[in-house]
This record gives structure tokens, C-alpha cells and sequence, in this order.
């Protein structure tokens, strides 16, 4: 890049081994670190203009504050879940037992009313301390001097808007919020010389044929589920390149190379060779959606992945698994119009059953009503997220106004 860009590597501390999941245990490691960090900007050899925070880290906004350094977040999912976060402290409140037991729809200004059954991962569950920290972070957030987020805002106009007019944070002056979307990294073009193999499968495909299915870098199955999605993808008759991981080793948290003798139903491979390719291992997700073969794409709804979907105009169908995906999924399919709705059995482990699954790849691919305006919205998106990021966009002018804000001193 041209910068100076220096790193600087704290000391290390213990980090708590008594904890309910991910979330806590990343979020105390964090406040554990808030004396060397203060140590680290108060000994800066240069002014430390500002601090710009990880979801995780507010805990150093106490630092921040005591050093008088204005600090920033940086909320690398979408305005719609930033909303939710902001929201959530008033939330907390409002609603006395369990999401999943209150009557209606969740209220969320600027978003169509949310079920329950969409919620994040960590705000399922009330007495976990996964959820207990979602609050906390979600009040601090509001406390920030600004919220830097991965997100155009020709995508999101209506979260945004609801976020800067204090709808979120009723009582609490909100933060200003800076739309720099979509940040993707596309640091090395691929080679045209050698493409993947993936790739110069996608070469003899039709146009517009092809669903790829891929689940990021967490996401796998087992066998029964599948089988479920071989043989929706078998009844679908449409094209597909699948990539497809196995469960993570003993011990371990990410899915290993899919065995496929053990994974796929007897004679699959055999049945579909002529229109389907299931690949076992890392694929160049960003190389695939960009080909023009491919014209679907049922994806686990991580934020990543759907920015270089729509980057590359090309509709979704979700299928969450943790995390935000499920508010995500919501989000694609009701608020945007950019996705193909699929039935999720949550309390499953996300089961998708196979009628299901051929259902939702024959609407995003073969032409009806929902997939023809999920295609349209997608395409339109396409424009909106190139045109955001272009010299005079909104995301350009956005990251003028931030840097202003930071250097104006």
C-alpha cells in the first residue's frame, strides 16, 4: 500500500479458561489487555490521533476516554446487525423473557418487524454470558466517537437512517456512522495462464447455469445432511459446483477436506457428472462468483460472502449456520430483495431437507417470480456497490469525511 503501517505486539497474559463460548471468551481476553494497550498509546512516538476498535475490544473505550483519544469501531458485518447491537441494551429491557417466547415479531427501527428465529446466534439465549457481553458491547458501541461499517448505503439507506436519528439508541445521543463499503480485498488477481480447477470446470458451462454452494471457512456437514443436499441438488436438474467440507477433526474447529466416499449418497458423483462438481477442499470463492457461469449462489450468509456476491450482481439463496447469519439471511430475503428464501430447521442445527433445497435452487435459477426479482435487486446492487467505492461515491465520500474527522486537529 505505500503506508507506514507498524505493528505493535502487546505482552502476552493468561487468557481465561472458564468460559461459556467464543464470544466470552474473546471479549474478557480483550479487557485483559487494556493496561498494555494504554501503556502502548500513551508511549507512542507519534500522536495517536485516534484509536478504531474491533467488535470485540470497547472495553478499551475506558482507555480511550482516560487518554482523551477519540475512538472508533469497526463493525465489519452489515448496518442491519450494527442496528440490532444498538439496540439491544433498550431491548434487553423491554423484553423480559427469551426472545423465542415473546409474542409478535422483534421491533428493530428501520428494519421490516424480525422474528425471533432470526436473531443472532448469541442473543438466543438469555442467561449465557455470550449474551450478556452482546449487551455490552451494544452499549458501548453508542459511546464510541464514530462507527466505521462494511456496508454501501445505497444497500442499507433505511437502517442507517434509523441508526443516525437516534431510533436505536432512544435517549443516547447516537454515534455518526461512516458507510465504507465494500471492503474487499482482491489483492491478487488470479492467473490466467493456470486457473483453478474449479474455473476451468465453470469455463464449459453455460452462462448463468451454475449454483455454487460453499459455506465459508467454518462451514461443513455430515453425512445425513449431506445426503439431503445431494439429493435436492440431484432432483433440482440444475448445474452446481459444491464445495463441500467435512467436520473438523478431533479436538479441532475447522472442517477438514470432505472424504466424499463417506459423505455423498452411493452413485452421486457417477449420476450427476455432466452438470455437477463437488470439490473437497478451499475454493477461490471471489474467482468463482465472478464468472459468468455461475448464476447463484447458496451461501451460509456470512457479510464477506454476500458483499462479493452482490459485487458481482449474483442472488443468493441463505442458509445460516452461527453467528449474525440468521439475521442475515433475514435481512437478504426481506429487506434488500436480493435473495431466494430457504426453510431452516434451527432447532435442527440449520437441518435443510432435501425438498427444501431443490425448491429453493430451481426458484433462484430456473426463472419464477421470486427469483427473477431476487436476480433484478442483485444486479441493481451490483451497480450500487462499484458505483459506492468510485472516486465521488458514497463510500469514497464517506472515508473523506472520516479522515477529516480524525486529522482535522
Amino acid at each position: 500500500s505505500g503506508l507506514d503501517v507498524r505493528f505493535v505486539h502487546l505482552p502476552a497474559v493468561d487468557p481465561p479458561t472458564d468460559f461459556a463460548g467464543i464470544e466470552e471468551f474473546v471479549s474478557r481476553f480483550v479487557q485483559m489487555h487494556a493496561p498494555h494497550v494504554r501503556a502502548a498509546i500513551s508511549s507512542s512516538a507519534s500522536p495517536v490521533a485516534a484509536v478504531v476498535l474491533d467488535f470485540f475490544c470497547t472495553t478499551f473505550i475506558d482507555v480511550c476516554r482516560d487518554l482523551a483519544v477519540p475512538a472508533y469501531v469497526y463493525f465489519t458485518s452489515n448496518a442491519a446487525t450494527l442496528a440490532l447491537m444498538l439496540r439491544l441494551p433498550a431491548l434487553h429491557e423491554e423484553v423480559t423473557v427469551e426472545f423465542e417466547e415473546m409474542e409478535g415479531a422483534v421491533d428493530m427501527p428501520g428494519l421490516p418487524p424480525v422474528p425471533p428465529s432470526s436473531l443472532p446466534t448469541p442473543v438466543m439465549d438469555k442467561k449465557n454470558p455470550n449474551y450478556t457481553w452482546f449487551v455490552y458491547h451494544g452499549r458501548r458501541f453508542a459511546e464510541a466517537d464514530g462507527i466505521i461499517v462494511n456496508t454501501p448505503a445505497e444497500l442499507e439507506r433505511s437502517a442507517l437512517a434509523a441508526i443516525a436519528d437516534g431510533r436505536c439508541t432512544p435517549g443516547v445521543r447516537p454515534p455518526t456512522v461512516y458507510p465504507v463499503g465494500p471492503v474487499i480485498s482482491f489483492a491478487s488477481p488470479p492467473d490466467p495462464e493456470q486457473p483453478h480447477e474449479c474455473v476451468r470446470w465453470l469455463d464449459a458451462q453455460p452462462p448463468a447455469s451454475v449454483s455454487l454452494l460453499c459455506f465459508g471457512s467454518q462451514g461443513f456437514f455430515a453425512a445425513p445432511q449431506a445426503h439431503e443436499i445431494a439429493r435436492g441438488l440431484e432432483r433440482s436438474g440444475h448445474r452446481f459446483l459444491w464445495v463441500l467440507r467435512g467436520p473438523p477433526a478431533p479436538g479441532a474447529r475447522h472442517p477438514t477436506d470432505a472424504n466424499l466416499a463417506e459423505l455423498l449418497p452411493d452413485g452421486f458423483l457417477e449420476r450427476t457428472k455432466d452438470r455437477g462438481l463437488v470439490w473437497p477442499t478451499w475454493a477461490p470463492q471471489r474467482e468463482i462468483l465472478a464468472h459468468a457461469a455461475v448464476g447463484g449462489f447458496v451461501t451460509h450468509g456470512g457479510w464477506n460472502s454476500t458483499l462479493e456476491s452482490l459485487w458481482h450482481g449474483v442472488p443468493l439463496a441463505p442458509w445460516p449456520l452461527y453467528a449474525e447469519q440468521h439475521l442475515n439471511a433475514f435481512i437478504l430475503v426481506a429487506a434488500m430483495g436480493v435473495a431466494v428464501a430457504m426453510k431452516v430447521d434451527r432447532k435442527r442445527d440449520n437441518f435443510v431437507e432435501a425438498a427444501e433445497l431443490e425448491r429453493a435452487v430451481r426458484e433462484l435459477m430456473g426463472g419464477g417470480e421470486e427469483g427473477s426479482k431476487a436476480r433484478e435487486k442483485a444486479m441493481e446492487m451490483k451497480a450500487a456497490c462499484r458505483n459506492a467505492v468510485e472516486e465521488g461515491g458514497s463510500s469514497d465520500a464517506a472515508l473523506r469525511r472520516l479522515a477529516e474527522q480524525l486529522y482535522k486537529g
